[in-house]
């Protein structure tokens, strides 16, 4: 028998056999470990018309050819050749909690390394090396990350889609016989095909991601005897990746985890590296964008700040428009000098005013872009990436700087460094507005995967730089918020749309995967920028509450009583910010009727915000029934604070009113089984309850 190599802890781990020849076979996933047994040596018979000798279906990364007839998860060749892979004397070697299982296909002079990481969070991560150990050039068609595996039956898959502004939409649906397949073209991560699904099946649920922003491909493949595979990795573009002599392909890292709050637990303790060590209370930002747009003047961008400071904002972040001659998105961009006609003095003296309020002051910046009219494409207008004879395809205006020049990251750098070094900067707005298309080198290759590593190196070497600086990531909003990404960055800025409404699914899908300190939620004006809707302060500031939230208007436009109802959600929201974004205190309830219920809980206090989209269908609602996490805690509660303090309630009977009044205590585990009979809330407004334990007390009514 062979030994049995288990990756993770508990009832999520991977448990492998490395063979003589061919790839690691899986023996199980998503459950606990096991050891060796007689059982797995038994020799599998095919049909009649099968192989003679039996090759395990179940197995990593598997490559073809040799008797597996599945979706290989490898292939290349060299120059026709050596299409077939088959890699064989395996090792094992431990490195901390990583373990990296290496062998080498001595035919095709290939080979691979899989590095397998069980992190204390309980996500498992997957990445793949391969190295060309041949005289000559090997073509690399595919190399995926990593692969899991579901067991046999009826399976259902959880995907995300969406577009601008309406990102992470949540689609299920039940597998077929066939490939699952979704791959992403864009350049980026994208709005309509986030690298991240769900799977359910047999009595397990585990999701699956990459780490990766660029190009990618996440396929599930049915295997023989009904098990499914899951592959995830990069997709090359044709002959993107050629390895010459000793040259290795390193692929992105894909992860595993049981949950959301594996994946929370990951991107908080694994993943994200905050300056000085330890993430600081999210502060509230105030962005510039949709108070100014272009529109930058100095006076009253000097009394937006002391306005918003009054209101207890903490982050000031100057938006598009401060650099060239950027009167609107048309122009400028590259042209990374102060706007002389706007900041005749630069840029200190307002930055000097917002830090002289106490607050921090932040910056935008979009480093990868070029726009045709500029001084920078006037004079280098070989930087942007482009194939020779075909035409320079724009977006938005906009074309793409070929950052796998050592002259373009340079000169990147020194304006951007130019900025950070002369100026009290806490924070970068770094942004990317349109997808790669013709993205070729002076080479005349393919350079989307490379251009995603550059990316990554000018942000890393900005971090270098300027390691007090955070960094958010946004890509014409939700277009670029992964595990890739989020290991070089603090923030992202979920959706370009603010609307409250459409929020309630933009922030429920991009939490399952990403902590809600992560996830930027504004309070925007009313009508909304982006869909004319108007909805409440109340109702827009309890939607952003539990995230990273901000402000995305001009706050003198602000009525006085809108001042002072601002103010209360600030500071309510700092009140409460060490519990929404503690470790493990999150918790989501699945959407019923139009009604959406999130919050966060500890021994001390209960934050539940409920908020309602649409009119509700049902005569009445059904009792909130408080999730097995908050249940957990245990004891007699009663809610204490409401917010706002007269809700937008269709009816309330008197019962009700006791209960939001807080002369009701109950047994917590009595709200998790008939739950609280709140009442029912008019479309698109929301609540705020705050529960607290109850010491000694009665139980009333």
């Amino acid at each position: 028998m062979n030994e049995v190599i288990t990756i993770g802890a508990d009832s999520f781990t991977l448990n492998l056999r490395l063979p003589k020849l061919g790839m690691p076979e899986i023996l199980s996933f998503a459950s606990f470990a096991t050891s060796d047994d007689a059982l797995f040596d038994i020799e599998r018979s095919s049909r009649v018309n099968g192989m003679d000798v039996a090759v395990p279906s179940s197995v990593l990364l598997p490559t073809g050819g040799m008797g597996f007839f599945g979706w290989p998860a490898i292939s290349g060749h060299r120059g026709g050749r050596d299409f077939t892979l088959q890699f064989g004397a395996w090792t094992a070697q431990q490195e901390g909690e990583t373990t990296v299982l290496k062998a080498q296909d001595a035919v095709a002079s290939i080979d691979i390394a899989i590095r397998l990481t069980a992190h204390r969070s309980g996500v498992i991560a997957m990445s793949t090396a391969l190295t060309n150990k041949g005289d000559t050039d090997y073509q690399l068609d595919r190399c995926m990350a990593a692969t899991f595996a579901a067991p046999v039956g009826t399976t259902e898959l959880t995907s995300f889609t969406g577009m601008w502004g309406r990102e992470f939409q949540m689609r299920r649906e039940v597998l077929g016989n066939g490939v699952w397949l979704q791959e992403n073209r864009r350049g980026r991560t994208s709005h309509d095909r986030f690298p991240v699904i769900f799977l359910e099946t047999a009595g397990q649920r585990f999701g699956v991601t990459l780490g990766w922003s660029g190009n990618h491909q996440i396929v599930v493949d049915r295997t023989d005897d009904g098990k499914r595979l899951i592959h995830l990795g990069e997709l090359f573009e044709p002959g993107e990746i050629v390895l010459g002599r000793g040259e290795t392909y390193r692929s992105p890292v894909a992860y595993a985890g049981r949950d959301s709050a594996a994946f929370h637990a990951f991107v908080r303790n694994d993943l994200l590296a905050w300056p000085g060590g330890e993430m600081s209370p999210r502060p509230v930002t105030l962005n510039t964008w949709e108070g100014n747009y272009f529109d930058h003047k100095m006076t009253s961008l000097k009394a937006q700040a002391t306005a918003a400071a009054q209101v207890g904002i903490e982050r000031f972040v100057l938006d598009d428009g401060w650099f060239g001659k950027r009167d609107d998105d048309t122009t400028s961009l590259g042209d990374w000098d102060i706007d002389a006609r706007k900041y005749p003095d630069g840029l200190k003296p307002l930055v000097d005013h917002v830090t002289g309020l106490g607050m921090q002051f932040g910056i935008w910046f979009e480093p990868e872009m070029v726009n045709p009219v500029s001084q920078l494409f006037k004079k280098h207008p070989d930087w942007a990436l482009q194939i020779n004879g075909r035409p320079l395809l724009q977006s938005r205006t906009q074309l793409v700087l070929d950052l796998t020049r050592k002259e373009v990251c340079d000169y990147l750098f020194s304006k951007i460094d130019a900025v950070l070094a002369n100026h009290a900067v806490s924070y970068v707005k770094w942004d990317m507005n349109r997808d790669l298309t013709h993205a070729g080198g002076r080479d005349g290759k393919a350079k989307i995967s490379a251009q995603t590593r550059a990316v990554y190196a000018l942000m890393d070497r900005v971090r270098a730089a300027h390691p007090n600086v955070e960094i958010e990531s946004c890509a014409s909003g939700g277009g670029r918020i992964d595990f890739g990404v989020l290991a070089r960055t603090h923030r992202v800025w979920t959706s370009d749309c603010t609307d409250a409404l459409e929020r309630l699914e933009i922030q429920r899908g991009a939490s399952t995967f990403v902590p809600p300190e992560i996830l930027g939620s504004h309070i925007s004006a009313s009508p909304n920028h982006q869909t004319g809707r108007r909805h409440t302060l109340a109702f827009r500031a309890l939607v952003a509450m539990a995230y990273h939230m901000g402000v995305e208007l001009n706050p003198l436009e602000l009525t006085p009583q809108e001042r002072t109802e601002l103010e209360l959600y600030i500071s309510t929201y700092k009140r409460l910010r060490s519990l929404f974004h503690a470790p493990g205190a999150n918790f989501q309830v699945e959407p019923q009727d139009g009604r959406y219920v999130w919050g966060a809980v500890s021994a001390e206090k209960i934050a539940v915000i409920v908020a309602q989209g649409p009119q509700m269908v049902s005569e009445q609602p059904a009792p909130l029934i408080l999730p097995q996490n908050v249940v957990a805690a245990g004891g007699k509660w009663k809610i204490t604070t409401v917010l706002p303090a007269k809700p937008e309630f269709i009816r309330i009977s008197e019962g009700q009113k006791d209960l939001l009044a807080g002369n009701i205590s109950f047994e917590l585990s009595s709200a998790g089984l008939a739950g609280l009979p709140l009442p029912m809330l008019k479309p698109e407004s929301a609540l705020l309850l705050e529960l607290e334990p109850v010491m000694g007390g009665k139980t009333n009514g």
